[in-house]
């Protein structure tokens, strides 16, 4: 067991952890990730008001105060859905700007510039123009991936430009917005003369725009992150990751979110249309299952440790309890700790994909509703789950299924280790450790 764990501690040190660093350190990685960074609040904002035009009550119920409010969305449908439409219905548009202000940053440019022009090059390709009326279909989550190649190519273009001098520069005395603007103007001729002509092209060639090209050639890649091998493999990933010390998570999320945004687009338009929801690996499936308490479900570990015998884990437990309700769990982590613990690799790495096997098969057998709706991360696992599932409440009964699985898995693991600590306590005051007389006497 011993020569095993170090071999495998070996392959993470020299081959998964340079590699992982390497990724998460690559720029365009990082400018995706700021990008849907940038667009949370407004999809948290859009998202919640699903739960006010969609309330959780029976279409025919006589309650008088679930009735009153059925009848209100119904006759007001239309006003209570524009800040969704503003909100998720152009997500495209904040992941654009936020990616090429990101690319900005790193390259030193203007970000406000850099992210107007990822945004301008979105919409030459995404916005077809047809009997004096722009098409809105690839705003939201079918625009996603288009929105992510093109911001990279824009804010690419426009700092290869700058790098290589080749913008309009006005004298030092002319005042700095005025400079930009002049500044950008070659930038903005060479990304319409690029995009534009090729959009048009691929239509001709194919029938189909650009990002229309794109979600048909990732089309099997969609489908197939939103499967019970997908969710088992990320979750490994993140796991294997984490206990190296690497944020896992950071990795996993930015590979995924694409994908969790255009399937939740899609529920969240069967749930308008009124049919049944089609994918079930959603952001909210990955909180509040999978990470209860942060990375590894540790939330239940740490009602463990406040009961301790060993004096160290239980101040771990008091430290990190707070924290833990809102899935921050680093002083457990870090603490016990968790990260490069040979004793708590197996559950660390075990317990979320078991949960993950349980809240899959549960939502695909209909015992747990599906997720329609973005939660901040930090909610607290039972809470977020319901309002991920528009306040369904069979999602707390699985989060608290999951807690109390958590529990159980890390149980043994802990008290071993808590044998290994007390010992080690005992050794360290003998004295404090051997039996009083008079306790003896008794």
């Amino acid at each position: 067991m011993g020569s095993l764990y170090q071999v495998l501690i070996t392959i993470i040190e020299r081959r998964i952890t340079p590699m992982a660093a390497a990724v998460g350190q690559q720029r365009h990685v990082i400018a995706i990730r700021d990008g849907f960074v940038t667009a949370l609040p407004f999809m948290i904002i859009g998202s919640f008001m699903l739960v006010f035009i969609f309330p959780p009550f029976s279409p025919d119920t006589s309650w008088g105060f679930a009735r009153a409010w059925l009848d209100f969305s119904l006759n007001h449908r239309q006003q209570l859905m524009l800040p969704y439409y503003l909100s998720m219905g152009v997500m495209t548009f904040f992941i654009s700007v936020g990616i090429g202000a990101s690319i900005g940053k790193h390259h030193k440019l203007d970000p406000v510039m850099t992210g107007l022009l990822a945004f301008m090059g979105f919409l030459l390709v995404a916005a077809p123009y047809q009997d004096g009326k722009i098409s809105t279909e690839y705003f939201s989550g079918q625009g996603i991936f288009t929105a992510i190649i093109t911001a990279l190519y824009t804010s690419e273009v426009y700092a290869w430009l700058k790098r290589h001098k080749i913008t309009i520069r006005l004298p030092k005395e002319v005042p700095t917005g005025v400079a930009r603007s002049f500044e950008i103007l070659i930038p903005v001729i060479v990304i319409v003369a690029t995009l534009h002509p090729l959009n048009l092209l691929i239509a001709s060639w194919t029938g189909m725009i650009i990002p229309e090209a794109i979600m048909h050639l990732l089309a099997p890649l969609v489908s197939a992150s939103d499967s019970l091998p997908a969710v088992l493999l990320s979750v490994l990933v993140c796991q294997v990751l984490w206990f190296a010390g690497i944020h896992g998570a950071l990795i996993v999320t930015g590979i995924m979110n694409p994908f969790w945004l255009t399937n939740l687009a899609a529920n969240q338009a069967a749930l308008e249309a009124g049919t049944s929801l089609p994918h079930t690996y959603l952001m909210g499936f990955w909180d509040f299952y999978l990470l209860i308490g942060g990375v590894g479900s540790t939330l239940p570990l740490a009602f463990l440790l406040l009961r301790s015998r060993a004096a160290h884990l239980r101040t771990i437990g008091k430290m990190g309890i707070v924290p833990s309700f809102f899935n921050i769990n680093e002083p457990i982590l870090f603490g016990m700790p968790i990260i490069m613990n040979p004793l708590f690799f197996l559950p660390f790495i075990c317990v979320p994909m078991i949960n993950a096997i349980f809240a899959w098969t549960a939502t695909k057998l209909g015992w747990v509703a599906q997720v329609v709706s973005m939660a901040p991360w930090t909610t607290p696992g039972p809470i977020g789950a319901s309002w991920a599932a528009n306040w369904a409440f069979s999602p707390v009964v699985m989060c608290l299924f999951c807690m109390l699985m958590s529990a159980l898995m890390y149980l043994p693991f802990l008290r071993v280790y808590e044998r290994s600590l007390l010992q080690q306590e005992a050794e360290q005051s003998p004295a404090a450790a051997a039996p009083r007389p008079e306790m003896t006497a008794r």
